[in-house]
C-alpha cells in the first residue's frame, strides 16, 4: 500500500472517529472536561439551527413561501427527529395495503446516502443550462431497476419488497410527484420522511415516535436529535409511538397531549418475523437463535434495538461490530468482522434488512449468515394495521362501516 492510500484509509479512520464521537456527544454517551467543551459549542450552533427552522416555517405559514399540489392524496411518513424510529416497515405498511385497495401508489423518498451526480457533471450542466436530471425510477411497480448503491438502501429495499408499489427518489419531492402522476398515474403518493418537506405538504402527516428515546435531551440539532421544537407534534394528524413493549408512558402521554390535545395515537411494535439467509434467501425460523452463541453488526442509528431483539430472542451475543448510520460495507471490513466472530466461537450472525442490501450479493461469508424481517404489530389505538390504514386514509368508508 502506497502512501496516498495510508493517508485516505487514515482520514477516512480519523473522520469516522470524530463521527462516533460527536453522536456520543449528541447522545450523552460521553462526558469529561473537553466533551462539556464540545457540548457547549454545539448546543450554540443548536440555538441558531432553532431560529432557523422556525423562520422557515413561518414563512410557509405566511405564505411567503409556498408549497405546491399535485391534485392527489398525500400521505406524508416521518419524525421530529434524526435516527430510527422504524419508518421503513410503516411506509411499507401502507403503500403494501393501499396497494391492495386498488390504490396507484408511489412512495417518494430523497435517496439518503444514494450515488448522485459528480460536481463535474453538475457544473457542466449549470454552465449549459442544461436541463436538470428526471427523477430516479428505483422501480417503475414492475421490476426493480436500480441497485442500492444508486437507489439508496430504503428505497431500494421498499422496491424490492413491493411489487406493483413506483419507488422514486428525488432530493426535490415535488418534481418525484409531478413525475410519479404524469408518467405512473400515481393517485397516491406516500413521502418518506417527508415531515420536514414542506414544499409538498400533505393531507395526511404521520408522525412516528420513539418509545424507547422519544426527543433524546430535548435539544436541537446539533446538540441533540430533534430536527424541529417538541412543540411541532401540533403538526401531526396521527401519532404512531413506536418500539413501544406495551406499557404505558403518562410523561410521554402527557407531552403529546400537551401540544396536539385531539391528536389520534396508534401504539405500535416493531417484532421479528422470521430470519432471511443471506446467501439463498430462504427463511429461517427465530427460534434457531435460542440458547446460540452469535455475532451481529449493524450500520443503522439504533443499533442497540436491534441487539436486544437478538438478546430477547435467547441469542447469546459472543462479538458484535457497530458501524456508523448508512456505512457502505466493503468485503474486507466483512472479512475481519467475520473472522473475529468465528474466533469469539459464534455459529452464526445476523444483521438487519436494511444493512444486508448494502452488501454484495455474492458475498460468502465464513459461518451461517442471516439478516431480520420485521413485522408492525398493533398495540393499541386500532385492532391491526389494516384497520389503521383504514381510519386513515379511508375515513368516511371506516364512519360508515361503524354504522
Amino acid at each position: 500500500m502506497n502512501f496516498i492510500d495510508r493517508l485516505k484509509r487514515r482520514l477516512k479512520r480519523d473522520a469516522e472517529d470524530f463521527v462516533h464521537m460527536t453522536a456520543d456527544v449528541i447522545y450523552d454517551r460521553r462526558d469529561g472536561f473537553w466533551v462539556g467543551i464540545y457540548a457547549a459549542f454545539l448546543k450554540g450552533l443548536s440555538f441558531i439551527f432553532s431560529g432557523i427552522v422556525r423562520l422557515r416555517h413561518k414563512m410557509y405559514d405566511s405564505r411567503i413561501l409556498r408549497d405546491f399540489p399535485l391534485g392527489c392524496t398525500v400521505v406524508v411518513v416521518g419524525n421530529l427527529t434524526v435516527g430510527g424510529t422504524g419508518k421503513t416497515p410503516i411506509v411499507e405498511k401502507f403503500a403494501r395495503s393501499l396497494s391492495e385497495r386498488g390504490r396507484k401508489v408511489a412512495i417518494l423518498s430523497r435517496g439518503y446516502k444514494s450515488k448522485s451526480e459528480s460536481v463535474f457533471t453538475r457544473f457542466a450542466r449549470w454552465i449549459t443550462h442544461g436541463e436538470p436530471p428526471p427523477p430516479k425510477v428505483v422501480s417503475d411497480g414492475h421490476k426493480v431497476l436500480l441497485d442500492s448503491e444508486h437507489a439508496g438502501d430504503e428505497p431500494y429495499m421498499l422496491a424490492r419488497n413491493l411489487p406493483g408499489v413506483v419507488v422514486i427518489v428525488d432530493k426535490n419531492r415535488v418534481k418525484a410527484g409531478h413525475y410519479a402522476v404524469s408518467h405512473f398515474g400515481a393517485d397516491t403518493l406516500i413521502l418518506d420522511d417527508g415531515f420536514q418537506y414542506l414544499p409538498l405538504r400533505g393531507q395526511i402527516q404521520l408522525l412516528l415516535v420513539d418509545k424507547t428515546n422519544p426527543f433524546g435531551n430535548c435539544s436541537m440539532l446539533p446538540r441533540g436529535i430533534l430536527r424541529e421544537p417538541i412543540s411541532h407534534l401540533k403538526r401531526a394528524s396521527y401519532i404512531f409511538i413506536t418500539k413501544s413493549d406495551g406499557r404505558k408512558d403518562p410523561e410521554l402521554e402527557h407531552l403529546i397531549r400537551k401540544y396536539n390535545p385531539t391528536v389520534e395515537v396508534i401504539e405500535c411494535a416493531h417484532v421479528p418475523e422470521r430470519l432471511v439467509d443471506f446467501a439463498s434467501g430462504v427463511p429461517e425460523s427465530l427460534s434457531i437463535l435460542d440458547g446460540v452463541k452469535i455475532s451481529c453488526f449493524s450500520a443503522i442509528a439504533a443499533p442497540e434495538s436491534f441487539e436486544k431483539f437478538l438478546s430477547d430472542l435467547g441469542a447469546d451475543i459472543v462479538y458484535k461490530k457497530r458501524f456508523l448510520d448508512h456505512h457502505r460495507f466493503e468485503d474486507s471490513e466483512l472479512d475481519e468482522f467475520f473472522r473475529k466472530s468465528a474466533e469469539a466461537g459464534a455459529k452464526l450472525a445476523v444483521t438487519t434488512e436494511k444493512d444486508a442490501v448494502r452488501i454484495r450479493s455474492n458475498y460468502a461469508a465464513e459461518i451461517p449468515f442471516y439478516y431480520t424481517k420485521l413485522e408492525i404489530e398493533i398495540l393499541d389505538g386500532c385492532d391491526d394495521f389494516e384497520s389503521a390504514v383504514e381510519r386513515i386514509c379511508f375515513p368516511k368508508r371506516h364512519a360508515d362501516e361503524k354504522f
